[in-house]
């Protein structure tokens, strides 16, 4: 399920004893959250062709239709809805939220999200596949002046005996230093076990530097805003379990004047992809292209991407819906 983006940190309260750095730490945010900032940085694979009709019904109540024509996975349509309430908890949230889509086979993508105090806000996330469920999670979350703790419970079954707890812990040390750890404990019948990770963030004017490490493999990740146009990322990863190694380079690539989103990346793998963003103004239009060329297996990949958005007067207020 996609993230939950960040609610916006509160500084520490002044007038307390206490050095200026201790009063200017601000929530880390989650554990998902810390390597997004470079992944956002490069293309995401398509495939085939898209065409996604964004409709606001309401300031609160928003549909989608979506037709996907594909040569590898399946083609069909899914229709999706989105309702946003009147709890505004910041410039850009408003809870509660509640997202789901159905495919043309019955299979339902839903989650609900709604912040229950300042601080806390829970999310109940379930996935179908016709008629049967596939995975189900609950999520809580605490949101202190300079910590974050959750607690994610998936696919219980107390008849079996399985499912998955996954802890998460992030403290801001500094304005610019985030230490953190994740537990993750799995069941099910003959065979049991726990995953420890632990992640450091340091965020400087213009980069981030992002490492977890833990008995999964290690992640790192640096990113780097070289101007208001320009952004560039580099990922490694290491996996215990495929015994594999990787690393990546990404870039994007603005240009505000000519409405165009550029995202270009390469791996160790040989994978090369891009993707172009164009905004058609002034109709409520815009188009994505794309193109992945794996060298290694010698295939190539090529998409497009059609949006056409009728105006949702919610939407301002909501910017970062799409992160819900």
């Amino acid at each position: 399920m996609p993230p939950v983006s960040a609610v916006p940190a509160s500084s520490g309260t002044q007038g307390q004893p206490g050095t200026d750095a201790e009063a200017s730490l601000t929530n880390p945010g989650t554990f998902e959250e810390c390597h997004r900032k470079c992944k956002e940085v490069f293309p995401l694979q398509m495939e085939g062709v898209r065409l996604v009709v964004n409709k606001g019904l309401s300031n609160h109540f928003q549909v989608s239709h979506t037709i996907t024509l594909s040569t590898l996975g399946d083609s069909g349509y899914r229709f999706g809805a989105t309702y946003v309430g009147s709890k505004q908890t910041g410039p850009t949230e408003s809870f509660p939220v509640m997202v789901g889509d159905m495919d043309n086979t019955g299979s339902l993508n839903a989650q609900v999200i709604h912040q229950l105090t300042s601080h806390i806000r829970s999310k109940v996330a379930i996935q179908t596949q016709q008629h049967k469920f596939v995975n189900w999670q609950c999520d809580a979350e605490y949101r202190g002046d300079d910590f974050t703790a959750a607690v994610t419970l998936g696919n219980p079954d107390v008849l079996v005996g399985s499912g998955i707890i996954v802890a998460h812990y992030l403290q801001s040390l500094s304005p610019a230093l985030v230490l953190g750890g994740e537990l993750v404990y799995h069941r099910r019948p003959g065979e049991e076990g726990t995953v420890t990770s632990f992640v450091g963030r340091y965020t400087g004017s213009n980069y981030v530097a992002t490492l977890t490490v833990g008995g999964a493999g290690a992640h790192a990740s640096y990113y780097h805003k070289a101007n208001d146009q320009l952004q560039i990322g580099v990922e490694f990863e290491a996996s215990t379990r495929m015994q594999d190694t990787s690393v990546s380079f990404g870039y994007q690539l603005d240009v505000p004047k000519a409405n165009l989103l550029f995202k270009g990346s390469l791996d160790s793998n040989w994978v090369v992809g891009a993707t172009l963003e164009k905004k058609l103004l002034p109709l409520p239009l815009s188009l994505a292209l794309g193109a992945f060329l794996n060298h290694r297996k010698n295939k190539f990949q090529i998409s497009t991407d059609k949006t056409l958005h009728h105006a949702w007067t919610g939407a301002k207020r909501h910017g970062d819906m799409d992160q819900h």
